[in-house]
């Protein structure tokens, strides 16, 4: 929970970041895209480091980068230290999601690993409204240095409270583990990623590529909502108060939390279609709420922007398919670099969004809290598409090639030669 907090700390001060950095949207957006690229860049080298330290003290360094993050926020005097500030966060932030499935790995018996890396995802969302909520409110009542302040000394304390507290294994076994309470078989838990013959060996199967697609496509518009521009759209362009576009984004975080075990219910029972039946549609339910919305003459209703709220929750539990598609078409001493794979394709698809809504306000001249405008914003939501539809376009050719390579579909003939024309070669 900490660690989304941190991560979309943001999400509802950004027009408060433009004014005391005195930044355009472009550079605001670079906040965001250097703290997921960082984030995204760490999940290999993090991986090594688990299988060598153990969670422990992964989770534990991931703390405390968070704390030096976060202070450096709070007293960064001009954009460059506040962006080494967003480095330092999304090191952190990297260290500690892969470090809580390696604890959960361990210490659970591999029956409830699903039911917890659930739970934990479900519980981890919950920051989102912290950030949203308390954070905004307590800036608000005092100053920019004291709420991140805040937040550097909240970490110092779980900093302390993980390495007193988390041990990488049960005291009665002398390595990383997990354990079949029905089989009683036992196997060594590891995250290493084979960086040469393996990310090969991953890539080149389509169930890889269409995982990867997958999750480049679903999530993207609800991370760019939610960690940057869904507030200032929502007060500086839709015209809400703080408290009513605290309500849309709060209804964005427990609408996926509602959905997310329905759609992973879904998925389990419907294996063999579940892009065409759960994937696309999602990535369709978004797009159509967001072009209803920035089709509006004038402002949205709430009613309306509650809806986009809902339907762009879908993203986060239709992206957790792909880690399903990852795990089905990889054997088990390459799942981690399917997976690695498969997570990047969501954090680029994020930074590309954030980056193009930021660079699409700044050439309409609306790069500013003061220049914001609803018609700036709804030009520059509208860059969300391409990525819509080149990431279906990919999920529809990896999906029929998936099939192919599974045999659950007949491989496409070859074109025969028209009648009076010779083939070459022949």
């Amino acid at each position: 929970m900490l660690s989304v907090t941190n991560r979309t700390s943001l999400a509802s001060v950004g027009v408060d970041a433009s004014h005391r950095f005195d930044i355009d949207a472009s550079t605001l957006s670079m906040f965001a895209v250097i703290q997921l690229g960082v984030y995204g860049a760490m999940q290999i080298p993090v991986g090594l480091m688990l299988d060598r330290w153990g969670a422990r003290p992964l989770i534990t360094a991931g703390m405390a980068l968070m704390a030096a993050g976060q202070l450096v926020m709070a007293v960064s005097p001009d954009v460059g230290i506040a962006i080494t500030a967003r480095v330092l966060l999304g090191a952190g932030d990297a260290a500690v999601f892969p470090s809580v499935l390696r604890v959960i790995a361990t210490w659970f018996p591999a029956q409830r690993g699903p039911v917890m890396v659930q739970l934990t995802g479900i519980l981890g969302q919950l920051g989102q409204i912290a950030a949203v909520v308390p954070l905004a409110a307590l800036l608000h009542a005092t100053s920019w240095s004291v709420a991140f302040g805040s937040l550097a000394g909240l970490c110092v304390l779980f900093t302390v409270l993980v390495l007193a507290v988390i041990r990488n294994r049960p005291p009665d076994r002398d390595t990383d583990v997990t354990v079949d309470t029905d089989t009683g078989t036992i196997r060594v838990v590891t995250s290493a990623v084979d960086t040469r013959v393996g990310i090969r060996a991953a890539w080149s199967h389509p169930g890889t590529r269409l995982a990867f697609w997958s999750h480049f496509t679903t999530p993207f518009a609800g991370s760019a909502f939610v960690m940057l521009w869904g507030f200032p759209f929502l007060t500086a362009g839709e015209g809400l108060t703080p408290g009513q576009a605290a309500l849309v984004t709060t209804v964005y975080v427990l609408a996926g939390i509602c959905i997310g075990p329905i759609m992973g219910a879904l998925s389990s029972r419907v294996p063999h279609v579940r892009s065409r039946a759960l994937v696309l549609p999602s990535i369709v339910v978004q797009a159509v709420a967001w072009l209803i919305v920035i089709a509006q003459p004038g402002p949205a209703p709430l009613w309306m922007l509650l809806g986009l709220a809902i339907a762009l929750a879908m993203g986060g539990p239709a992206s957790m398919i792909a880690f399903d598609h990852a795990r089905t078409h990889n054997p088990s001493h390459r799942l981690s670099t399917a997976t690695g794979i498969t997570n990047a394709g969501g954090f680029l698809a994020g930074l590309i969004a954030i980056f193009l809504i930021g660079v699409a306000l700044d050439l309409q001249g609306a790069g500013t809290p003061e220049t914001y405008t609803l018609d700036a914003f709804r030009l520059a939501f509208l860059t969300q598409v391409p990525l819509w539809v080149i990431g279906s376009v990919f999920i529809v050719v990896e999906r029929k090639r998936t099939r192919i390579h599974i045999g659950l579909d007949s491989p496409r003939r070859p074109r025969r030669p028209r009648d009076g024309q010779a083939t070459r070669g022949a």
